[in-house]
């Protein structure tokens, strides 16, 4: 079957829809569905094809007649018809629901249903238009006769979009809210779009982004949209949706809902803000001194509860930093109204950050009614000073002061009775922390420390409530609980997982450059190790296996092994030896000639060497050449001293020639004529004579303009101190001349000049 030709199946069955609550349907997502071995079985006999093969298709370069061999084959040639079993890729299908008329079309996962059933994810569901209550409930298969709902599945292939239109259900979506989601979402989880469907991109917070499919290119009933670069455009549904967005997107931008919105900030100045309770304002840190530690501080105008949170943007996170997934945090209550993040250079989290993601969350804990008026707050971002200065408690007092023993406060002497009675009829001071409160002030009343947390404390109900909710209610993982339920002891520990090991922690994968789920298996040490080893997260792996081919050697070669490969390539140029250039100081070619992949010596082993002894390339020394036996060089000799005596007594006559040692070379160059005659040219050639067989003397030939152009232009390339003469002749003889090619070509295959 002709690579590339499309495989239309003809296959169908009626199949019983298992229920979503299943172990077989869980994981389900997107379009994809489960069938059962017996179906991958029929698939691969529908699929059988007949095909007789060729005649030739023995491997004898020349048909021996005499040969058994060579007579063998071509008589299995002739008389034997080869059967084998293709599949398309990939494999689609299109659902049909009886009962109703709707259709969808679907990409398969695995064949590992049971017999007799199929699997469906929920958008196959929904877009069936089957109710729940119609499908069979594992429970009730052995307790009735009633054989739920079927439909009937038919193979069919579709042909690859490249266009297609979706419009939001909703207003108010804005583009950078679901653009890389839907994205990922497509690349993941879907093979196929059906026209007037409807799917869901869940997003960063949560939420669902619902959209119609409403429009193809080529047009029909459906897509395929695996392989394939599509061109997606988002409209609303109607005029009144788009003006609906645009002033939603408008209000947010404004801040008139309570909340203001973040953006970019600098260590230059200071940014007030407020905040609603439950609600973020993002704002990103683009650059920073990374040598020095780094203080991120944000300073509470009022009893609002605000929480700081700060992820490094890079690689490795993507993610909008929450309060169940950030890196740093400060959840503790203000002192002084004041709440601090230090984020030193050696940091490791910092390693390949491109920004900080700095968001200022409203905390407000679960079933809490959030307060009318918002959080002020002001956010700042600047260089931590090394030292700071600080008063020693154990200095000693002067002679005229005494601490008080309750509240440790100094005072003077001659006051310590009054303010001591005061003070104990007053003032209390807690036995942990050192913090003094009224005995009858509901600061005192509300004021706890955690027995397990020695650093945490605080007085109000609100902090206490906040903290047992941080540090002491189990949280279960949004995404993992979708799957395999992950709960933590504390919301930290969630936020470690999510920022580490979560198979739903977003990257930015290094091979397809999408934003896109890491992946892996976090019960399995196995795993893990490898991604420490690699560090390459699953998803990286398994995209990484994929191969392509080397820009230089060609060879083919994983993406994940591309990195090595490439080291190994500068190894090998590090230790090249430099090509040998012609003898000739005009000519811009080497001696054996430059190889398709920067092969040195790439003619001579080619057979297409010159092949003399002068050390001439082969265009240098054509006119030299001659088939006369000469075995000890007289005839060579005289035919170089005649070239030379010619250049200069009548010149080559070419108009671009610059040879100083010929005569129409020097009128280009306005030198001063020389050597017109014989007797005035003869004893100027015979000290050229006595250097013939010194080859690291130059000879003085012309030559044509392209090489004479090369070499003038090598030269100079030569002079920025990067790279030797010698590989900049290669370069320019190699890629014709181009100087920007030459430049590539030099930093793919020459070593660098020693000394830099």
């Amino acid at each position: 079957m002709a690579s590339g030709q499309s495989t239309q199946l003809n296959w169908s069955a009626s199949l019983r829809v298992v229920h979503p609550s299943s172990v077989s349907s869980k994981g389900l997502q997107g379009d994809k569905i489960l069938l059962p071995q017996s179906a991958l079985e029929q698939l691969l006999s529908a699929s059988t094809t007949s095909s007789t093969a060729p005649s030739t298709s023995h491997t004898f370069t020349a048909f021996d007649r005499f040969n058994p061999y060579s007579l063998d084959a071509r008589r299995d040639a002739s008389q034997y018809q080869e059967t084998y079993q293709q599949l398309p890729h990939p494999l689609m299908f299109q659902l049909v629901n009886q009962n109703n008329g709707n259709t969808v079309f679907a990409g398969i996962r695995e064949f590992s249903a049971e017999e007799d059933e199929v699997a469906l994810s929920q958008y196959l569901i929904d877009a069936l238009g089957i109710q729940e209550e119609e499908i069979l409930s594992p429970n009730e298969q052995d307790e009735t006769v009633n054989d739920g709902i079927r439909i009937t599945i038919k193979a069919r292939q579709l042909p690859k979009g490249t266009y297609v239109r979706l419009r939001p259900l909703e207003a108010g979506y804005n583009p950078d809210d679901w653009k890389s989601l839907l994205e990922r979402q497509l690349r993941a989880s879907y093979t196929t779009l059906t026209k007037d469907s409807v799917f869901s991109v869940r997003g960063v917070k949560g939420e669902d982004f619902r959209f119609l499919v409403d429009k193809f290119q080529p047009e029909g009933n459906g897509i395929c949209v695996v392989d394939t670069d599509i061109e997606v455009d988002i409209e609303p549904l109607n005029e009144e949706q788009a003006k609906e967005t645009l002033r939603q997107i408008a209000a947010k931008s404004q801040g008139t809902s309570g909340t203001v919105v973040g953006g970019t900030i600098d260590i230059w100045k200071i940014v007030e803000g407020h905040v609603l309770g439950g609600d973020y304002v993002d704002y990103e840190l683009p650059s920073w001194d990374k040598s020095r530690p780094l203080a991120i501080e944000l300073t509470i105008h009022d009893d609002s509860e605000i929480d700081l949170f700060v992820s490094p943007r890079s690689n490795r996170h993507r993610a909008l930093p929450r309060d169940d997934e950030h890196v740093f945090a400060e959840f503790s209550s203000p002192k002084d109204g004041v709440k601090s993040i230090i984020i030193y250079p050696t940091n490791s989290e910092l390693q390949g950050a491109e920004a900080l993601l700095i968001s200022v969350h409203g905390f407000l804990l679960p079933g809490q009614e959030a307060r009318s008026t918002p959080g002020r707050y002001t956010l700042s971002a600047r260089v931590s000073e090394s030292t700071t200065a600080s008063v020693d408690p154990t200095a000693p007092l002067s002679p005229d002061d005494v601490q008080c023993k309750n509240c440790l406060q100094v005072v003077p002497k001659r006051t310590l009775m009054l303010h001591e009675n005061f003070c104990l009829r007053n003032n209390i001071v807690c036995l942990q922390c050192k913090q003094v409160f009224q005995k009858k002030s509901t600061e005192w009343e509300d004021h706890w420390h955690c027995p397990t947390h020695p650093d945490a404390y605080g007085s109000s109900s609100i902090s206490k409530a906040k903290h047992h909710y941080v540090q002491h209610t189990p949280h279960t993982c949004p995404s993992c609980g979708r799957s395999t339920p992950f709960t933590f002891p504390s919301l930290t520990e969630l936020s470690l997982h999510r920022t580490t090991i979560c198979p739903h922690k977003i990257i930015l994968c290094q091979f397809c450059h999408l934003e896109v789920a890491q992946e892996g298996d976090p019960m399995d040490p196995s795993s893990e190790a490898e991604t420490a080893l690699s560090g390459l997260t699953a998803h990286e792996r398994a995209d990484g296996a994929r191969t392509t081919d080397c820009h230089l050697c060609g060879a083919i070669v994983r993406l994940r092994d591309m990195a090595a490969h490439t080291t190994h390539h500068e190894l090998d140029k590090a230790t090249r030896a430099p090509p040998e250039i012609c003898r000739d100081e005009l000519c811009g070619r080497t001696i054996h000639g430059i190889g398709p992949r920067g092969q040195v010596n790439g003619g001579t082993r080619m057979g297409q060497g010159p092949g003399n002894d002068l050390g001439l390339c082969s265009l240098c020394y054509a006119p030299l050449y001659a088939s006369t036996y000469d075995p000890e060089g007289k005839a060579l000799r005289r035919r170089v001293e005649r070239r030379y005596l010619t250049q200069l007594m009548t010149g080559c006559g070419k108009k671009w020639c610059l040879n100083e040692w010929c005569k129409t070379g020097r009128v280009n160059s306005g030198l001063e004529t020389k050597g017109t005659s014989a007797s005035a040219a003869l004893p100027m050639v015979k000290p050229l004579l006595e250097e013939i067989n010194d080859h690291s003397k130059v000879m003085h030939f012309c030559v044509d303009e392209a090489s004479q152009r090369r070499r003038k232009t090598a030269e100079m390339l030569a002079a920025e101190g990067i790279w030797s003469v010698e590989w900049c002749i290669a370069a320019m003889e190699a890629e014709g001349g181009n100087l920007n090619k030459a430049r590539a070509w030099l930093v793919d295959w020459a070593p660098l000049k020693v000394g830099r």
